[in-house]
Formats: C-alpha cells, structure tokens, sequence
C-alpha cells in the first residue's frame, strides 16, 4: 500500500479512498497480463526472464515470495526488497537491513518503475511487480493472479514438486481466497484506514466473524481446503502472521489475538514451519512498516517493543 500516488505519471500525495460512510476503498490493480507456460499470452514462463519488486512488511508482496520458495523458484525469479518505511515519496530501496537493491531498472523509488512501464500511469505505486526483463514492462501486480501463476505455468522450470492448485481442489481454493478476502485480508485494512465509528465497528464485527468461523472448520481437517496445503492457506496464513504483532493495535482488531484461538494459532504456526515458509517471513521489516508508515494513525512512529512471539 502506499499514502500517494501517481496521476498521470506524476507523483501525488493522495490520502486513501473512503466512501461516504467512511469505509475504506481498496484500489483495484491495474497490470493484468499472464505467464503462460506454452508463450500463448506473449509473456511465456523462462527462468531468468521475471524480476519480483517486493516489501518484506507487505502482506500481498509476502504472498509471492512464500510462492516463489515453495516452488524453488528462486534461482529462476530475482527480486529487489524495498525499505520497511514508506514515507511521502513512496517505497523507497536503501541500504537499511534486509533490502535489496533494484539491479533492474536501477531505480530509487518503486514509482520510477510503474513510470517505465506506462509514462501515464494513473494509480497506486504498490508492492508486488512482476516485472518482464526482456520487453521492459509490468506484466502483473496482482499478487493473488502472481501466485497462481508460479504455481500452475513454472512446473518446467521450478525445481520443487509442491502443487498447491492441485485440480480436484480447484473450485474449493478459489472459494476459500474469495471468502477470506474481503472480510479478513483486507478487513484488517478496513477496520485500520475507517474514517468513521461505525466503518470501523462494521469492519471488527465482519472480521472476527470470519475468524470464528475458520477456528471451528479448522478443529475439523487441517488447512483451509482440507488436509492439503493449497494456495489459499498462503493467502491466509501473511495476514494472520502479521495481526498479533501489528493489526491488533495498530488496526485496532483488538477483540483477540491469534494466539487465543487455539486452532489458528496452531495452524499459522504449522504453516511458518512448512519447509521454505519461514526465510520469508521478517517481522522487524513488519513491525517498521506499519508502525512507522501511517503518521495519521500513529503519530509519534514509536515501534512497541513487544509483543513477544513465538512460532516454532
């Protein structure tokens, strides 16, 4: 996410959008082109071709970098992080621990890459990009249509088995990343950016309500789908990682935390334990992100110690 954006290729410090009760409006992704592993779409899946712009503290980047270890993609598919803090100007690269340098496009703020691919770019400056090495363009930053993609067009190239669209599930994947969008991966944002009472009471009720639901269905198999780990657990799983440490307080989702229901605890912990989950995951870059990137909720920037957590 980020406080600006562009207007026709010109940076702009835009607060986010509200509808008139003071809901929060999400921006819809822009860049919608596909892999494909035959070429048919005009982008087809080559390793060393696709470039991954990413944040570590970003919920919907951090979905594609579990895809990408899962699917032993890394060597194929390189990446730039950008820094924790998102200030005026956007997602900045830096040298602060943990980032990657843009080795692409040699850019300083990831809005000069959205400007490369499209001059008059009109929209949010957001993490993930997919970018297209050899025809220099944005083919996607759409993080959820970037998974599905690594996992179903990259089987030539990626050098790990793990299927997580496998086809008999394919209709109960989609189902279960539909159904935990909107009232909990981004309800979370919707409860944290409401600019009213009742936007935000409506937003709290809707996501703890979805969360009470997955806690009983999850008493009964052990993921999302079933006793597979499929796509929709990855989608799930960045979000609740993150909502002890930072959405209860500084979102304000603070009826309970993970860790006190007992079948989502187990699960985000079974999952960050899910061989190549956990080298992606880095809650300082998090902690600093959230805390520090929104003035409007946060004024003084202070970063809470704690709390203390554990997920082994």
């Amino acid at each position: 996410m980020a406080t600006g954006m562009m207007i026709e290729g010109e940076w702009k410090n835009e607060g986010y959008e509200k509808d008139e009760k003071g809901r929060f409006q999400r921006n819809p992704t822009t860049f919608r082109d596909r892999i494909t592993a035959d070429g048919s779409s005009g982008f087809p899946a080559e390793s060393d071709r696709y470039h991954l712009y990413l944040s570590y503290a970003c919920p919907w980047a951090h979905r594609t970098l579990i895809m990408r270890s899962l699917k032993g993609l890394t060597d194929a598919i390189s990446i730039s992080i950008v820094d924790p803090l998102m200030a005026e100007d956007g997602w900045e690269f830096s040298d602060f621990q943990g980032t990657i340098p843009d080795t692409v496009n040699h850019s300083h703020y990831l809005r000069e890459v959205y400007a490369i691919a499209d001059s008059n770019y009109t929209g949010r400056v957001t993490v993930p990009i997919l970018w297209d090495k050899k025809t220099s363009t944005i083919v996607n930053n759409e993080s959820r249509e970037i998974i599905r993609m690594f996992d179903t067009e990259f089987t030539s190239i990626a050098s790990d088995e793990n299927d997580l669209y496998p086809e008999k599930l394919h209709s109960t994947i989609d189902r279960a990343i539909d159904d935990i969008y909107d009232p909990i991966n981004n309800g979370v944002y919707k409860a944290g950016f409401a600019k009213s009472q009742a936007a935000y009471e409506e937003a709290v009720q809707e996501l703890f309500a979805a969360l009470d639901y997955w806690e009983d269905l999850l008493a009964k198999q052990k993921y999302l789908c079933g006793d597979s780990f499929t796509e929709a657990d990855i989608c799930m799983f960045t979000t609740l990682f993150r909502f002890d440490a930072v959405y209860y307080v500084h979102f304000k989702c603070n009826l309970r935390h993970i860790w006190d229901y007992p079948n989502l605890w187990n699960y985000v912990k079974r999952i960050y334990q899910y061989p190549g989950v956990k080298q992606t995951c880095n809650l300082e870059h998090i902690k600093l992100h959230y805390y520090q990137s929104h003035p409007h909720i946060n004024p003084s920037g202070i970063v809470p110690h704690g709390p203390l957590i554990s997920f082994e």
